[in-house]
């Protein structure tokens, strides 16, 4: 039976439009790094680590075989702007950049990129 291997990995690194910091409260901020992670497991982009700060999110994964990075990054943003606007007026304007950065990653220097 013919199998399939991919393990690469991606640093992916996108931020509120003109990098506003909606994100300040900690509390919501952890929640949307919960969720991100979530979205993205359920996209065979397995998390290995997802945080920022106020105004930009970092997201570790293993990259799924079946997906391309930008229906990934445009699914994440997609969904998680709609969350993020649910939680309350505070987040009425909120926006993600248009842009985003994606950075591979060797299996090696998965801990240096996780500090």
């Amino acid at each position: 039976m013919p199998q399939s291997l991919s393990a690469v990995y991606i640093h992916l690194v996108f931020s509120t439009k003109d990098r506003r910091p909606f994100l300040r409260d900690k509390a919501t901020r952890e929640s949307l790094h919960a969720y991100l992670g979530s979205v993205s497991k359920q996209l065979d982009c397995i998390p290995i680590l997802v945080g920022g700060v106020e105004d930009h999110v970092h997201l570790l994964a293993r990259f799924a075989r079946t997906i391309s990075q930008a229906e990934w990054v445009k699914e994440l943003k997609r969904v998680s702007n709609t969350w993020l606007k649910e939680k309350g007026r505070d987040y009425a304007d909120f926006e993600w950049q248009g842009g985003y950065a994606t950075f591979s990653v060797s299996q090696s220097s998965l801990e240096t990129v996780k500090q």
